[in-house]
């Protein structure tokens, strides 16, 4: 059997079930199509299974679907005589008799089940055939579901279902140089070493130079998280995303309230939910006031100026909600903006259009960050993690510049 007539054959016996009945379009006959020509089928039984597994979505269908195979397969009409014309009705579907009959012995005269269910909605009222397929039910999975919603919104129960969802994102920061090199063969160093070395096999001539380049490692990823009373559904979600996605096992991770905790060997253990309860318990003003210009200052004193904030991508997981003095919390932005390469703050609270940073805190803050990000559900940590890779500096705002 060539192509073209394997084709013709398909299309019409496509026709002739939809015609009965069955919602058959041109996707299911390609698909027969594509099943005829791998199967090759060579039995009449071989080719009903082809056709059963392709054109039916439902067991039930096959009350409809047999008679009209029988009718053009097993020799009782030919669908190559039709010629574009309309097939001939198909032969009314097989009755079955009851196993137990009628109470007097007689066999049952109800047609099968599958036959009342299905001819009322095998032919419209009007006599138009159906192009549409039969209706599928959209289940959602809880990830898609909890994709949408706010971290605010969701249970604890909820919050631990979305941690294979954020295993599969990348936490990526811009690589940086560092002062160790590597042997490359366009590098910008001279290898005197291995330049020498060599020449001792030309006779002390350095025929060819040796070249090293600098060796490149991401940069640091350092945390300051708001757990405040207003910020604790927001931080338990993005302390979990810490913990689970790729590369965020890397990051120094800190805490603060009313003072500052450092939580970066509990975020190393096994399990989210053991890791945020255990942060919970090592930070003592976990869901207390927020003193954010403190926080920040004790964390430059103690470990960002020593090294840990220089070239580093600091993100400030805040709302901005300050109790302490908004003139400190700016003093000390400014001082992390000059150690940092990049100072990214997620808000939830920008989710909102009408967002202005008008509370002191925020409204101080705001000119010393290089990207500001919500951060409030799952599908809007695309923007955070691309906050946090860009590679530049170029795109820094100077000290004072406002963002927007």
């Amino acid at each position: 059997m060539v192509r073209a007539d394997l084709a013709t054959l398909v299309s019409r016996f496509a026709a002739a079930v939809h015609e009965a009945g069955l919602p058959v379009g041109p996707d299911r006959a390609l698909r027969l199509t594509r099943a005829v020509a791998a199967v090759r089928p060579d039995t009449t039984a071989r080719l009903y299974a082809c056709v059963l597994a392709t054109l039916t979505s439902d067991p039930a269908q096959r009350e409809v679907l047999d008679p009209v195979f029988d009718a053009v397969f097993r020799g009782l009409t030919d669908p190559a005589g039709f010629r574009g014309d309309r097939p001939p009705e198909p032969p009314p579907p097989r009755t079955r008799p009851s196993r137990r009959g009628t109470p007097d012995g007689s066999a049952d005269p109800r047609p099968p089940s599958g036959a009342t269910a299905l001819a009322p909605a095998a032919r419209p009222v009007d006599g138009t055939a159906r192009d549409d397929e039969l209706p599928t039910p959209a289940i959602a999975t809880a990830e898609e579901r909890l994709a949408a919603r706010d971290f605010a919104d969701l249970s604890a129960d909820e919050l631990a279902g979305l941690a294979e969802a954020m295993r599969r994102f990348r936490l990526a920061t811009p690589p940086r140089r560092t002062r160790r090199t590597r042997r490359a063969g366009h590098g910008h160093l001279v290898d005197l070493r291995e330049t020498l070395r060599a020449a001792r096999r030309t006779g002390g001539d350095p025929a060819r130079l040796a070249r090293r380049t600098r060796r490149t490692r991401p940069r640091r990823l350092v945390v300051l998280c708001d757990i405040s009373g207003s910020m604790e559904p927001y931080s338990r979600a993005l302390l979990q995303l810490l913990y689970c996605a790729t590369g965020g096992s890397r990051a120094e991770v800190f805490t603060f309230a009313t003072r500052l905790t450092r939580l970066t060997p509990t975020l190393s253990r096994s399990a989210p939910s053991t890791a945020l309860a255990e942060a919970t318990a090592r930070a003592p003003d976990w869901s207390g006031g927020t003193r954010i210009g403190a926080a920040v200052k004790e964390f430059l004193d103690r470990h960002g100026r020593r090294g840990m904030a220089r070239g580093a991508v600091v993100l400030v997981i805040s709302d901005g909600w300050e109790t302490g003095d908004p003139a400190e919390l700016g003093v000390q932005m400014a001082r992390l903006h000059r150690l940092a390469h990049r100072v990214v703050w997620a808000n939830p609270r920008t989710a909102d259009a009408r967002y202005r940073p008008t509370v002191a805190g925020m409204a101080a803050a705001w000119p010393y960050c290089d990207s500001l990000v919500s951060a409030h559900r799952l599908d809007a940590l695309d923007d955070l993690l691309e906050a946090l890779a860009v590679p530049h500096r170029a795109d820094r705002p100077a000290p004072g510049r406002r963002l927007g």
